[in-house]
Order: C-alpha cells, then sequence, then structure tokens
C-alpha cells in the first residue's frame, strides 16, 4: 500500500486524541517547530509511546522509522505503508535503502523522527547516542529540533503491555539547532559523525521537564 494521507490524518486525530484524553501533560515549546521545510525532531527514547506522541502535536504529516521486522503479512504492514513509515533494518551494518528514502524526505522539506539513543531507555535515563543521526544531519544539513519526552518509560515501561493511564506524559520542543550549531566543524569521517550526534544529544540534556500539570 503506498503512502495515504486521509489514513495518516485519521490516524493523528486518533492518536492526538488518545493522548490528550488520556496522557496529556505539560506540551511546551511547539512555537519552536517551524511550520515549513525540513526538519528532524530528535528525541531522548524510553517508550513505544514516543514516536506517535511526538509527532501528534505538529500540525505537519511526520514520517516515522520502524523495525522491517514489524513489516509482517496483515493490517500492520498496510498501515505502517499507508501512513509513510520508513523500513529499517537495526541488525544490519547499513541499510542503504532506508538512508535514500530518508534523505529524500527531508529534500522534500518533510518533517522526521530521529532517536538519536537507537533504542529504548529501560528506566529513563539518557544514553549515550549512535552516529547514525549524525551521518543523516551531516548529509542532509537540515535543521535539528531537539525534544525531550518525560515519563513515557513510566507510562509503558519496555515489560508492559498497556500504558498506565495514572500518568502524564510532558514533552518539550526545544529551539531549533542548525548545521553551524551541531556541525560547526564540518570535518569529514565517522569521528564527525559521532560528534554531532554527542552535540544533538547534550541539547536534549539540556531540556529542563516544565511544570507538570500532574504525576
Amino acid at each position: 500500500m503506498k503512502f495515504d494521507k486521509r489514513v495518516y490524518w485519521v490516524s493523528f486525530w486518533f492518536i492526538r486524541s488518545f493522548y490528550r484524553v488520556l496522557l496529556l501533560g505539560d506540551v511546551a515549546g511547539l512555537k519552536n517547530v517551524p511550520k515549513t521545510g525540513s526538519i528532524i525532531l530528535a528525541s531522548n527514547h524510553a517508550s513505544h509511546l514516543d514516536p506517535p506522541l511526538l509527532g501528534c502535536n505538529i500540525l505537519r504529516i511526520v514520517t516515522y522509522f520502524a523495525r522491517k521486522t514489524l513489516w509482517k503479512p496483515g493490517i500492520g504492514a498496510g498501515w505502517m505503508d499507508a501512513v509513510g513509515a520508513i523500513p529499517i533494518d537495526r541488525d544490519g551494518e547499513s541499510d542503504i535503502q532506508a538512508m535514500k528514502r530518508t534523505l529524500a524526505a527531508l529534500k522534500a522539506d518533510s518533517v522526521l523522527t530521529l532517536f538519536p539513543e537507537g533504542t529504548r531507555s529501560p528506566n529513563g535515563e539518557l544514553q549515550s547516542a549512535k552516529p547514525g543521526i549524525g551521518l543523516i544531519a551531516a548529509k542532509s544539513q537540515t535543521a535539528i529540533v531537539p525534544c525531550r519526552i518525560f515519563n513515557a518509560h513510566k507510562a509503558l515501561p519496555k515489560d508492559a503491555s498497556l500504558p498506565n493511564f495514572n500518568l502524564s506524559i510532558h514533552i518539550v520542543y526545544g529551539k531549533p539547532l542548525q548545521p553551524a550549531d551541531y556541525d560547526p566543524g564540518r570535518s569529514a569521517g565517522k569521528e564527525r559523525y559521532q560528534r554531532i550526534a554527542d552535540n544533538i544529544m547534550s541539547a536534549i540534556a539540556g531540556i529542563k521537564r516544565p511544570r507538570p500539570q500532574a504525576i
């Protein structure tokens, strides 16, 4: 199934309603998210809730990544194709097709979500950044909006199948980083990608939790 805007926006409003009715905490910094042009939303990662909740506050089409292993016969794979998700091989050393689609999306002024840590944190503590986001940022030279999600690891831990609706999830969108901010040296090689990733992760770490409306 090809990308379908109708499926995307129906899913968007469903997820947005789910968040705002059942898990809404403070949402801050939305004015920092550009309304046009390509951007990467770079966030910490501690729950399966992170990608959809990060995107459901933004009235732009957001492109997400998902493990290739999730593309199994059935409705799920069709839905992921319809909302424009990019399959990625997390177990492989490289994924050329995913990289091509990612750079093409950014060239077309899309919004992408990326998690520098690469995998979910089991306890909500920030982990070290992987160089992958540095590679994408270096190749695309696009603006990065550092984001931080609070409480997601408690609302839906790794070993849980259903969210804890007694908690609220707080999301902060930080001020955009331009290429000169995260890639000042413009050197070559893998060290450059790791340095960019570390700079982005430092910006995420610098975001403070807003005054919570709930625990």
